[in-house]
């Protein structure tokens, strides 16, 4: 017979074995429907992404992510860290003859320039405003060198999956997502100067700091050489816009798009703030003339005059562009000499040897692109299995329409399968 301990001691195994299998503790999964999981340490063997939901039968390449990735890769030019890695990425899984497979899609790439000596000083005192104490503070050990997964190299993952995102949402509705960087420090650049109908990601990379307009562009560059030159860092803005947008995208209550998007971009490394359409700016407004008016356009269609709610309301979207900006704090890691704490609790000074970033907002652009692409294909997944089954109110709901060439690409598949 058992005695009054021995059954304490089972109870409370069981019911600690019951929560464990209630709480997923990992944090390392975006998703409902396209659900994304990035593995990897900055200075590991590797980093990538999982991605478990992707429709079959979607064209998809290495060229494809391959593309995205270029455009966040550190080492090229003079205001990024000055790491060198070619970031060439291998799918390894979920993909036959440029076919998805509907299974579980692997992305990697391996890391090729880690240098580990640069953190030796980290393993024994916090950077401050780093990750690297809240890091032991939950976990109790961490990776050291370069944050492991709280360094931005982790976007990596998010970066590739975005560019499968991306393609997706083009070929369904011409869906494009564009960013750039309005604001480095204190040179802002202002919203009249960017037409949003018109803008192209030819003219926002044709500069090092991803500024659609050349003027304020020097103007951001030399503000990031100004501070890089004394061994500090600067905070930016990164503006992002979503242009052919699905109609009734974003749920009620706790469901909201502009949540879900809030979620996603807050996620990223550095980031502290987001806002939508008129932002904080429209607290200023009275109701008269903040609200957005409602029109028929010529093809029939209820559009607004004015954008001010970004392309979002009550939590849906409503077809005009979703407008939205993502702030980031200056890189904490930097040449100056800091006050903090070592690990067993001893005041010291620190200073960081290594490749730094002096501001993380340019080559946050494809990275806020991506965590976008990934919340509204998540988004157009739920809009199409809960809205889309039986007939639509043509009057009012939109239908999902893939370009011509999705339809090309699909039974020249099928006919060769």
């Amino acid at each position: 017979m058992a005695t009054p301990l021995t059954v304490s001691s089972s109870l409370f195994s069981a019911r600690r074995k019951r929560r464990l299998e209630v709480v997923k503790a990992a944090g390392n999964t975006y998703g409902t429907h396209f659900r994304v999981t990035t593995f990897g340490e900055s200075h590991g063997l590797g980093i990538g992404c999982v991605i478990d939901g992707c429709p079959p039968r979607l064209p998809l390449t290495q060229a494809d992510v391959q593309l995205h990735l270029n455009r966040r890769k550190p080492g090229q030019n003079q205001i990024t860290t000055p790491r060198q890695e070619q970031d060439t990425c291998q799918i390894s899984s979920g993909v036959v003859d440029g076919l998805t497979t509907g299974t579980p899609i692997k992305i990697e790439i391996h890391n090729q320039n880690p240098r580990k000596d640069d953190y030796r000083e980290m393993s024994m005192a916090y950077r401050p405003s780093h990750a690297d104490a809240t890091y032991d503070f939950k976990y109790g050990v961490r990776s050291i060198e370069g944050g492991g997964r709280a360094s931005a190299r982790e976007t990596i993952g998010r970066v590739a999956a975005g560019a499968v995102a991306k393609k997706i949402l083009k070929q369904i509705a011409e869906t494009e997502i564009l960013a750039y960087t309005s604001q480095v420090h204190t040179v802002v650049l202002p919203d009249s100067l960017v037409d949003l109908e018109a803008l192209t990601l030819p003219q926002i990379e044709s500069n090092i700091v991803g500024c659609p307009n050349p003027e304020y562009a020097e103007k951001m560059i030399a503000a990031i050489n100004g501070v890089r030159e004394k061994g500090d860092s600067v905070g930016g803005v990164v503006t992002c816009i979503v242009k052919n947008v699905h109609r009734g995208l974003g749920s009620p209550v706790f469901d909201k798009l502009e949540a879900e998007l809030a979620k996603a971009v807050m996620s990223i490394p550095a980031s502290i703030g987001v806002e939508f359409g008129s932002g904080f700016a429209g607290t200023l407004m009275t109701g008269s003339e903040h609200n957005d008016e409602f029109y028929v356009d010529e093809h029939g269609r209820i559009r607004t005059r004015t954008n001010r709610s970004g392309g979002i309301q009550g939590g849906i979207s409503n077809g005009e562009i979703i407008h939205m900006r993502v702030a980031f704090k200056p890189t904490p890691t930097i040449n100056k000499k800091q006050m903090t704490v070592t690990r067993d609790k001893r005041e010291t000074e620190i200073t960081f040897p290594g490749r730094q970033e002096p501001c993380v907002a340019p080559r946050g652009i494809p990275v806020v692109e991506a965590m976008v692409a990934l919340v509204l294909v998540d988004q157009v997944m739920a809009q199409y299995s809960q809205c889309m089954l039986f007939p639509l109110n043509p009057s009012l709901q939109q239908p999902f329409a893939p370009a011509p060439a999705v339809h090309q690409s699909h039974s020249a598949a099928l006919s060769n399968a």
